[in-house]
């Protein structure tokens, strides 16, 4: 009787390890797959390259009841598919991105786990039913370089954007190759010289001399130069003028040294940038530009003349200004006779 009690017990025990056996075949771990997050989309305010401040729009829905303790947007040069390796991509950085709304599923922050291409928003953990989030960000920078890109959007059960995702879904993005002008403007100084100049016109200009016709006590000899100037220079310019009083060999007829009337009958040589009443000669400076003449030689029938002596300048950039030089020449009756004359240089240098 002990026999098969015996063979009975031994039936009974390789039947359990039989069914031991097929339970651990059925936990052997096996890959199940997320859902997929749908629909899905990213708003860009502005899609051009290397662009600074944009706003992301980020929105979603949740397709299952679980729960979210966390939001990750991952950025990636390479694929969208959410289980491959992500490439960030170049220039781009979210870090000093800024979450200025949500709605949907909410009461999340930005978390520190964020990096340069990649934003994780964190909150406690808690159940959440399928639903439609939107989430806006601030403060973005594009990659670099135009192109098609990707994002990837998941959602997970911790606080930290770790540990496994319940949800997620790609995306391919666009940007556009940032479109430069370049227009490069050169400095320039614009100045032109005749015995007369129609308007600020230079191609108008004559030639620069005149002829004061012959001296006497009895009358004053008169004669004008007209010059226009303008410049881009950040501080202006400045024109002045060079050269001696009106000589014949060794006889000279005097340079006023200081602002003075004409007068007939006395040795004068000099100058003004005034429109004149005695003699009738000249013209105030004209223009659209808004360049100055020294108070020197611009008070109304004085005249003047020293070499080397500042006449105008114009202390910001400038548009074209026109300046009549008003000459006058004054002989005495014992001047001596000849052919009198003078050649004056007008310098004028841009203030860069």
């Amino acid at each position: 009787m002990a026999r098969p009690a015996f063979k009975t017990a031994w039936i009974r025990s390789a039947a359990f390890l039989l069914a031991c056996l097929f339970c651990i075949s059925l936990v052997v771990p096996a890959r199940v797959s997320a859902d997929v997050l749908s629909p899905r989309s990213i708003r860009i305010s502005n899609t051009t390259a290397a662009q600074n401040n944009v706003t992301y729009r980020v929105g979603f829905s949740t397709v299952t009841t679980h729960v979210i303790g966390s939001i990750a947007v991952e950025f990636c040069s390479n694929t969208a598919l959410v289980d491959d390796s992500c490439v960030a991509p170049v220039g781009m950085n979210v870090t000093g991105a800024a979450l200025s709304s949500q709605s949907g599923i909410t009461g999340f922050s930005l978390s520190a786990n964020t990096t340069a291409n990649r934003i994780v928003l964190s909150r406690p953990p808690q159940l959440q039913l399928p639903t439609a989030a939107v989430y806006t960000f601030t403060g973005i920078v594009n990659p670099f370089t135009g192109g098609s890109y990707y994002a990837r959007i998941y959602t997970y059960p911790t606080s930290n954007g770790t540990f496994g995702y319940s949800e997620a879904g790609g995306l391919a993005l666009s940007y556009r190759p940032a479109f430069g002008v370049n227009a490069v403007v050169p400095p320039y100084l614009r100045f032109c010289l005749g015995e007369s100049i129609s308007g600020v016109d230079c191609t108008t200009a004559t030639e620069p001399s005149s002829d004061l016709g012959i001296l006497s006590p009895l009358v004053t000899g008169v004669a004008q130069t007209q010059m226009v100037v303008a410049t881009n220079a950040d501080s202006g310019y400045s024109m002045w003028v060079i050269g001696g009083t009106m000589t014949s060999g060794s006889n000279i007829i005097p340079a006023m040294a200081a602002p003075a009337p004409s007068q007939r009958g006395t040795g004068q040589f000099g100058i003004n940038l005034r429109a004149n009443t005695a003699p009738v000669i000249g013209e105030d400076p004209s223009g659209p530009g808004v360049g100055t003449v020294d108070p020197a030689y611009f008070q109304q029938n004085q005249y003047k003349y020293q070499s080397g002596d500042t006449l105008a300048t114009a202390i910001d950039p400038d548009d074209n200004r026109k300046y009549t030089v008003s000459y006058i020449v004054n002989v005495p009756a014992g001047q001596p006779g000849g052919i009198y004359a003078t050649t004056l240089t007008y310098v004028v240098l841009a203030n860069f």
